[in-house]
Protein backbone atom coordinates (compact mmCIF):
# COMPACT_ATOMS: atom_id res chain seq x y z
CA UNK A 1 0.00 0.00 0.00
CA UNK A 2 2.89 2.08 1.14
CA UNK A 3 4.40 1.25 -2.50
CA UNK A 4 0.47 2.38 -4.17
CA UNK A 5 0.58 5.62 -2.28
CA UNK A 6 4.11 6.88 -3.73
CA UNK A 7 2.82 6.26 -7.26
CA UNK A 8 -0.13 7.98 -6.82
CA UNK A 9 1.74 10.70 -5.26
CA UNK A 10 4.43 10.99 -8.41
CA UNK A 11 1.15 11.11 -10.52
CA UNK A 12 -0.69 13.73 -8.82
CA UNK A 13 3.08 15.90 -9.05
CA UNK A 14 2.56 15.31 -12.55
CA UNK A 15 -0.74 16.18 -13.56
CA UNK A 16 0.36 19.66 -11.49
CA UNK A 17 2.86 20.63 -14.09
CA UNK A 18 6.18 19.62 -12.57
CA UNK A 19 9.04 17.60 -14.08
CA UNK A 20 7.91 13.74 -14.59
CA UNK A 21 9.27 14.07 -18.53
CA UNK A 22 6.78 17.02 -19.27
CA UNK A 23 8.36 19.15 -22.17
CA UNK A 24 9.90 22.60 -20.00
CA UNK A 25 10.17 24.45 -23.41
CA UNK A 26 6.37 24.44 -23.53
CA UNK A 27 3.90 27.64 -21.95
CA UNK A 28 3.96 28.21 -18.56
CA UNK A 29 4.63 31.45 -16.08
CA UNK A 30 7.11 33.96 -17.44
CA UNK A 31 10.85 33.51 -19.00
CA UNK A 32 13.63 32.75 -16.23
CA UNK A 33 14.73 35.82 -14.48
CA UNK A 34 11.57 37.94 -14.98
CA UNK A 35 8.04 38.25 -14.21
CA UNK A 36 5.39 39.17 -17.00
CA UNK A 37 2.96 39.91 -14.52
CA UNK A 38 4.23 42.43 -12.23
CA UNK A 39 6.22 45.14 -14.38
CA UNK A 40 7.14 48.66 -13.16
CA UNK A 41 4.37 50.92 -15.39
CA UNK A 42 5.26 54.42 -16.79
CA UNK A 43 2.54 55.91 -18.36
CA UNK A 44 3.38 58.33 -21.41
CA UNK A 45 1.76 61.67 -22.46
CA UNK A 46 -0.64 62.20 -24.67
CA UNK A 47 2.17 62.93 -27.11
CA UNK A 48 2.97 59.36 -26.96
CA UNK A 49 -1.08 57.83 -25.87
CA UNK A 50 0.19 55.45 -29.10
CA UNK A 51 3.38 54.32 -28.49
CA UNK A 52 4.74 51.82 -30.58
CA UNK A 53 8.23 50.92 -30.82
CA UNK A 54 10.93 51.67 -28.37
CA UNK A 55 14.89 50.90 -28.26
CA UNK A 56 18.26 52.15 -26.31
CA UNK A 57 21.58 53.15 -27.74
CA UNK A 58 23.68 50.49 -27.04
CA UNK A 59 21.57 49.62 -24.56
CA UNK A 60 21.52 52.64 -22.20
CA UNK A 61 19.12 53.28 -19.88
CA UNK A 62 19.10 56.70 -19.34
CA UNK A 63 17.94 57.46 -22.30
CA UNK A 64 15.34 55.83 -24.71
CA UNK A 65 13.73 56.25 -27.76
CA UNK A 66 10.52 56.47 -28.96
CA UNK A 67 7.89 56.59 -31.53
CA UNK A 68 4.37 56.68 -32.24
CA UNK A 69 2.41 55.11 -35.30
CA UNK A 70 0.90 58.65 -37.08
CA UNK A 71 3.61 61.36 -36.39
CA UNK A 72 7.02 61.02 -38.21
CA UNK A 73 8.75 62.27 -35.32
CA UNK A 74 11.02 60.65 -32.84
CA UNK A 75 11.07 60.96 -29.62
CA UNK A 76 13.57 60.61 -26.77
CA UNK A 77 13.36 61.15 -22.71
CA UNK A 78 14.41 59.13 -19.45
CA UNK A 79 11.90 57.19 -18.23
CA UNK A 80 9.53 58.26 -15.16
CA UNK A 81 10.48 62.19 -16.71
CA UNK A 82 7.73 64.02 -17.31
CA UNK A 83 9.16 66.37 -20.55
CA UNK A 84 10.13 64.26 -23.51
CA UNK A 85 11.90 66.15 -26.74
CA UNK A 86 11.58 65.23 -30.48
CA UNK A 87 12.84 65.71 -33.63
CA UNK A 88 10.79 65.50 -36.97
CA UNK A 89 11.84 63.04 -39.66
CA UNK A 90 8.95 62.66 -41.75
CA UNK A 91 5.01 63.01 -42.99
CA UNK A 92 3.04 61.47 -41.14
CA UNK A 93 2.81 58.00 -41.69
CA UNK A 94 1.94 54.61 -40.09
CA UNK A 95 5.47 54.31 -38.37
CA UNK A 96 6.09 51.35 -36.21
CA UNK A 97 9.29 50.67 -34.72
CA UNK A 98 12.75 52.28 -34.16
CA UNK A 99 16.56 51.27 -33.80
CA UNK A 100 19.44 52.80 -32.69
CA UNK A 101 22.78 51.68 -34.30
CA UNK A 102 26.59 52.88 -35.11
CA UNK A 103 24.74 56.67 -34.30
CA UNK A 104 22.38 56.49 -36.45
CA UNK A 105 18.46 56.27 -35.50
CA UNK A 106 16.95 53.87 -37.80
CA UNK A 107 12.54 54.49 -37.99
CA UNK A 108 10.43 51.77 -39.67
CA UNK A 109 6.97 52.18 -41.51
CA UNK A 110 4.73 49.41 -41.38
CA UNK A 111 4.95 48.98 -45.29
CA UNK A 112 8.87 48.11 -45.20
CA UNK A 113 9.73 51.90 -45.93
CA UNK A 114 13.14 52.89 -43.93
CA UNK A 115 14.00 56.22 -42.46
CA UNK A 116 17.54 56.65 -41.31
CA UNK A 117 19.60 60.10 -39.80
CA UNK A 118 22.77 60.60 -37.89
CA UNK A 119 21.59 60.91 -34.05
CA UNK A 120 23.94 63.68 -33.43
CA UNK A 121 21.33 65.95 -34.68
CA UNK A 122 18.56 64.77 -32.78
CA UNK A 123 17.96 67.95 -31.09
CA UNK A 124 17.16 70.33 -34.11
CA UNK A 125 13.18 70.73 -34.61
CA UNK A 126 13.88 68.73 -37.40
CA UNK A 127 16.05 65.92 -38.40
CA UNK A 128 19.26 66.70 -40.26
CA UNK A 129 20.47 64.35 -43.33
CA UNK A 130 17.09 61.84 -43.24
CA UNK A 131 17.48 59.13 -46.15
CA UNK A 132 14.89 57.40 -46.98
CA UNK A 133 14.50 53.69 -48.25
CA UNK A 134 11.96 51.64 -49.88
CA UNK A 135 11.12 48.61 -51.55
CA UNK A 136 14.55 46.45 -49.96
CA UNK A 137 11.81 44.06 -48.25
CA UNK A 138 9.29 41.99 -50.01
CA UNK A 139 5.61 43.59 -50.01
CA UNK A 140 3.84 43.00 -46.53
CA UNK A 141 2.95 44.31 -42.97
CA UNK A 142 5.65 45.03 -40.92
CA UNK A 143 6.22 46.16 -37.12
CA UNK A 144 9.01 44.50 -35.40
CA UNK A 145 12.91 46.00 -35.89
CA UNK A 146 15.97 44.96 -33.65
CA UNK A 147 19.50 46.26 -33.84
CA UNK A 148 21.83 43.81 -32.74
CA UNK A 149 25.63 43.06 -33.48
CA UNK A 150 25.99 45.67 -36.12
CA UNK A 151 22.91 44.25 -38.11
CA UNK A 152 19.25 45.38 -38.00
CA UNK A 153 16.45 42.31 -37.82
CA UNK A 154 13.07 42.48 -39.31
CA UNK A 155 10.66 40.48 -38.65
CA UNK A 156 7.16 40.30 -41.24
CA UNK A 157 3.60 40.72 -39.28
CA UNK A 158 1.63 40.20 -42.17
CA UNK A 159 3.46 38.97 -45.87
CA UNK A 160 1.85 38.22 -49.44
CA UNK A 161 1.93 34.88 -50.10
CA UNK A 162 3.58 33.55 -46.79
CA UNK A 163 1.49 30.89 -44.67
CA UNK A 164 1.56 32.18 -41.51
CA UNK A 165 0.31 28.77 -40.13
CA UNK A 166 3.33 27.27 -41.08
CA UNK A 167 6.63 30.64 -40.77
CA UNK A 168 7.09 33.84 -40.21
CA UNK A 169 9.89 35.33 -42.21
CA UNK A 170 12.45 37.89 -41.10
CA UNK A 171 15.08 40.24 -42.66
CA UNK A 172 18.56 41.20 -41.87
CA UNK A 173 19.45 44.72 -42.96
CA UNK A 174 22.88 45.80 -43.52
CA UNK A 175 23.28 50.01 -41.89
CA UNK A 176 26.24 51.19 -43.90
CA UNK A 177 28.41 54.07 -42.65
CA UNK A 178 26.59 56.92 -44.74
CA UNK A 179 23.59 55.65 -42.98
CA UNK A 180 22.37 53.91 -46.59
CA UNK A 181 20.31 50.35 -45.62
CA UNK A 182 20.68 47.22 -47.78
CA UNK A 183 18.98 44.00 -47.81
CA UNK A 184 21.88 40.94 -46.56
CA UNK A 185 19.95 37.78 -45.21
CA UNK A 186 16.66 36.01 -44.06
CA UNK A 187 15.83 34.06 -40.91
CA UNK A 188 12.14 32.23 -40.33
CA UNK A 189 10.62 31.33 -37.51
CA UNK A 190 8.80 28.14 -37.12
CA UNK A 191 5.22 28.65 -36.20
CA UNK A 192 4.00 25.04 -36.61
CA UNK A 193 6.14 24.67 -33.27
CA UNK A 194 4.85 27.65 -31.75
CA UNK A 195 1.25 26.32 -32.25
CA UNK A 196 2.09 22.85 -30.87
CA UNK A 197 3.42 24.64 -27.58
CA UNK A 198 -0.15 25.79 -26.89
CA UNK A 199 -2.05 22.93 -27.58
CA UNK A 200 -2.74 24.10 -30.98
CA UNK A 201 -3.09 22.28 -34.23
CA UNK A 202 -2.92 25.51 -36.39
CA UNK A 203 -2.16 29.27 -35.34
CA UNK A 204 -1.69 32.20 -37.63
CA UNK A 205 1.25 34.03 -35.80
CA UNK A 206 1.64 37.92 -36.50
CA UNK A 207 4.33 39.22 -34.61
CA UNK A 208 4.62 42.99 -33.63
CA UNK A 209 8.09 43.51 -31.84
CA UNK A 210 11.17 41.94 -31.13
CA UNK A 211 14.40 42.23 -29.28
CA UNK A 212 17.54 39.72 -28.38
CA UNK A 213 18.28 39.56 -24.58
CA UNK A 214 22.01 40.70 -23.95
CA UNK A 215 22.30 38.40 -21.21
CA UNK A 216 20.91 34.80 -22.78
CA UNK A 217 21.63 35.72 -26.48
CA UNK A 218 18.33 34.91 -26.87
CA UNK A 219 15.62 36.52 -29.27
CA UNK A 220 12.45 37.89 -27.46
CA UNK A 221 9.36 37.93 -30.06
CA UNK A 222 6.09 39.82 -28.82
CA UNK A 223 2.72 39.46 -30.88
CA UNK A 224 -0.02 41.55 -30.23
CA UNK A 225 -2.23 39.69 -31.63
CA UNK A 226 -1.74 36.76 -30.73
CA UNK A 227 -1.01 38.24 -26.96
CA UNK A 228 2.05 35.67 -26.55
CA UNK A 229 6.06 35.93 -26.08
CA UNK A 230 8.12 33.65 -28.10
CA UNK A 231 11.54 33.19 -26.83
CA UNK A 232 14.33 31.69 -29.62
CA UNK A 233 17.22 30.69 -29.33
CA UNK A 234 20.43 32.47 -31.15
CA UNK A 235 19.32 30.81 -34.23
CA UNK A 236 15.57 31.31 -34.56
CA UNK A 237 14.90 28.05 -32.92
CA UNK A 238 11.83 28.43 -31.01
CA UNK A 239 12.07 27.53 -27.76
CA UNK A 240 9.19 28.63 -25.49
CA UNK A 241 5.88 30.04 -25.75
CA UNK A 242 4.24 32.66 -22.93
CA UNK A 243 0.71 33.90 -23.09
CA UNK A 244 0.50 37.43 -21.97
CA UNK A 245 -2.20 38.54 -19.91
CA UNK A 246 -3.93 41.23 -21.98
CA UNK A 247 -5.15 43.22 -18.85
CA UNK A 248 -1.55 44.44 -18.13
CA UNK A 249 -0.48 44.37 -21.87
CA UNK A 250 -3.34 46.33 -23.74
CA UNK A 251 -1.98 46.81 -26.88
CA UNK A 252 1.94 45.98 -26.71
CA UNK A 253 3.72 46.63 -30.00
CA UNK A 254 7.83 47.71 -28.78
CA UNK A 255 10.14 45.61 -26.89
CA UNK A 256 13.80 46.32 -25.86
CA UNK A 257 16.19 45.44 -23.17
CA UNK A 258 18.79 47.37 -21.59
CA UNK A 259 22.63 46.23 -21.19
CA UNK A 260 21.45 44.81 -17.46
CA UNK A 261 18.94 42.67 -19.10
CA UNK A 262 15.79 44.35 -17.69
CA UNK A 263 13.23 44.39 -20.37
CA UNK A 264 11.04 46.56 -21.66
CA UNK A 265 7.58 46.29 -23.28
CA UNK A 266 5.43 49.47 -24.71
CA UNK A 267 2.32 49.23 -24.96
CA UNK A 268 -0.66 51.47 -27.19
CA UNK A 269 -2.99 53.36 -25.41
CA UNK A 270 -6.65 53.75 -25.40
CA UNK A 271 -9.94 56.50 -25.09
CA UNK A 272 -9.29 55.62 -21.31
CA UNK A 273 -6.00 54.52 -20.48
CA UNK A 274 -2.95 55.92 -21.62
CA UNK A 275 0.18 54.45 -23.41
CA UNK A 276 2.65 53.43 -20.94
CA UNK A 277 6.18 51.21 -21.10
CA UNK A 278 6.77 48.45 -18.71
CA UNK A 279 9.65 47.79 -16.97
CA UNK A 280 10.20 44.11 -16.49
CA UNK A 281 13.64 44.23 -14.03
CA UNK A 282 15.51 40.99 -14.23
CA UNK A 283 16.43 39.36 -11.35
CA UNK A 284 19.07 36.00 -11.11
Amino acid sequence: MKKLGTILSMLLICIAGTSCGQNKSSTAGSPAGYDLNHPVKYDMPADLLEISGIAFNNGDAATIYAEQDEEGKLFYFKLGDKNISHTKFGKRGDYEDVAILNNYAILMRSDASFYTFPLSGIKNKDAAGVQEFKKILPTGEYEGMHADGGKIYVICKIGQGVDHNKECDGYVLNLSADGSLTSTGTFSIDVKKIAGMVGKKKLKFHPSALAKNPLTKQWFILSSVNKMVVVTDADWNVQQVFPIDPTIFLQPEGMAFDRQGNLYISNEGSKTQPGNVLLFKYKR
